[in-house]
C-alpha cells in the first residue's frame, strides 16, 4: 500500500442540479463514474511524509508489522477524519464516485466508521464501509469490539450514499470463533462480508495449519461467506477456488499496484471468474492509473489473456456497487464527464452523484481542497510522531 499523491484544483462548497447539456459538448465523453472496489481510507495521509520503518521489511508480514499495523494503531479521530477527507476529495477529482472501504484503527474502534461516513457524506461520494475485526492486538475482545462497530454502524447509517458491511481483517489474524461470529452477524444484518483473502501465501499456510484447504474454505465452512461478499486480493487462490467463489456469488477484487509493491505475486487464477473488480488497496483512487497497471502486468505475466478481459474488471466494480446500493437514484456508480487531451490522456471535467454535481471544470464543489490539504498536513505530522513512538 505504498501511496502516491494526486493533484486537483480548489473551489468553495456548492450544490448544483446537473445540466444535461454539459454532456454534449465537443471533445467531451460521458461515462459511469469509477468504482474503487477495495481501499483503505485510513492510509490517506501516507503520502505526506510517513516515516520509513527502522528496519527494512523482508516479507509481506513484516511490511504489515513495521508499517501498516503501526500506522493503524496510531490513528485517532482527528487524523482519521483528515485522512478520509483528503482521500475522498482526491478520489472525486479523479472521477471516482464510489468506493468500498476496509478500515482498521485498533486504538479508535467505537465511532470510527461514523468519522469515515461523515467525510464521505460531506464531500458527496458513495461508500460501503466496514471495520476489519481482528485479534492481532487485543485478542477476542478486540475482535468483538470490531464486529460490534460493524453492527452499530450498519443499523445507524444505512443511507442513500453510505452503508455498512461486516468486516474481517484477514482470516490469519482471527480465530474460528471470530470468523463464525462474523458470519452470524452478516445473517443478522442481511449484509455481506468484506475481507482480505489469500493476499500472501502466509494466509494460505495459516488456514492449512488450522485444518482447512485454504482461507476461502475456512470462511465457507464457518458460515462466513454469504452471497455477494467482497474478497480482496485472492493472489494465492487456485482456479478451482476462484470458480467456487464465483459460484457462491462472491466478488474478488484485484489490486495490481499494491500486489506489485508488496511483492506478493500476480493473481493469474482470477481469470477463472468474471466477478472480479478493481481496487487500489489504499493507493490513490485514480482508477485509470490502476487499470493501466493491471493491463501492463497482464501483458507481462498473463500474456494469453486478452486485454479487454482484464480491462472489464473496471466495469465489474460498477456492477458490484449497484448490488450494494440497489435502491440508489440513477446509476449507483454516478457519472463522470472527461475531456480528451492533446497528449492522448483525459481530464475530469464534471462528476455527478445522484442529483448532485460534486466536481465541475476540474474543481471540487463540495469542499475546499486547499483547506483539506492543509489540515491533512497538520494531522500527518502529529500522526507520524505517534507512529514513531510505537
Amino acid at each position: 500500500m505504498t501511496v502516491s499523491q494526486s493533484s486537483a484544483g480548489a473551489a468553495p462548497a456548492a450544490r448544483l442540479a446537473p445540466d444535461p447539456r454539459r454532456t454534449a459538448l465537443a471533445g467531451e465523453i460521458t461515462r459511469p463514474g469509477y468504482v474503487n472496489a477495495h481501499t483503505h481510507l485510513y492510509s490517506g495521509l501516507a503520502p505526506m511524509g510517513m516515516p520509513a520503518p527502522r528496519v527494512a521489511p523482508r516479507s509481506f508480514i513484516e511490511i504489515l508489522e513495521r508499517v501498516w499495523w503501526r500506522l493503524d494503531r496510531a490513528l485517532d479521530a482527528d487524523s482519521l477524519r483528515a485522512s478520509a477527507r483528503l482521500y475522498v476529495a482526491e478520489a472525486l477529482l479523479k472521477g471516482t464516485t464510489a468506493l468500498i472501504d476496509h478500515h482498521e484503527s485498533p486504538g479508535f474502534i467505537e465511532g470510527s466508521l461514523d468519522v469515515l461516513a461523515d467525510a464521505c457524506e460531506e464531500l458527496g461520494i458513495r461508500a460501503a464501509l466496514c471495520f476489519g475485526a481482528t485479534e492481532r492486538n487485543g485478542g477476542r475482545a478486540e475482535a468483538r469490539r470490531g464486529l460490534q462497530e460493524c453492527r452499530r454502524f450498519c443499523r445507524a447509517r444505512h443511507g442513500r450514499r453510505v452503508r455498512g458491511l461486516v468486516g474481517l481483517h484477514a482470516s490469519f489474524t482471527v480465530s474460528d470463533d471470530t470468523v463464525r461470529e462474523a458470519g452470524e452477524l452478516c445473517q443478522e444484518l442481511g449484509t455481506v462480508i468484506h475481507v482480505h483473502v489469500a493476499e500472501d501465501v502466509a494466509d494460505v499456510e495459516d488456514a492449512r495449519r488450522r485444518g482447512y484447504p485454504g482461507p476461502l474454505e475456512r470462511l465457507r465452512n464457518l458460515g462466513a461467506l454469504p452471497e455477494g461478499s467482497v474478497l480482496a486480493h485472492g493472489v494465492h487462490l487456485t482456479e478451482a477456488q476462484v470458480r467456487g467463489a464465483s459460484q457462491r456469488g462472491c466478488w474478488l477484487v484485484q489490486n495490481p499496484r499494491s500486489n506489485a509493491g508488496n511483492g506478493v505475486g500476480y493473481p493469474r487464477a482470477l481469470s477463472a471468474s468474471r466477478r472480479v473488480a478493481l481496487g487500489t488497496d489504499g493507493y490513490p483512487a485514480d482508477m485509470p492509473v490502476e487499470l493501466d497497471a493491471l493491463v501492463r502486468q497482464a501483458l507481462e505475466l498473463e500474456p494469453g489473456t486478452p486485454t479487454p478481459e482484464v480491462a472489464r474488471r473496471l466495469d465489474a466494480g460498477r456492477t458490484l456497487i449497484s448490488q450494494l446500493f440497489p435502491n440508489s437514484e440513477g446509476p449507483a456508480a454516478g457519472e463522470v464527464v472527461v475531456r480528451r487531451l492533446d497528449s492522448g490522456g483525459e481530464a475530469v471535467e464534471r462528476v455527478t452523484i445522484d442529483d448532485q454535481v460534486v466536481v465541475i471544470g476540474g474543481r471540487l464543489l463540495t469542499g475546499d481542497i486547499d483547506e483539506i490539504r492543509v489540515q491533512a498536513r497538520e494531522e500527518a505530522a502529529r500522526l507520524w510522531h505517534r507512529m514513531e513512538a510505537l
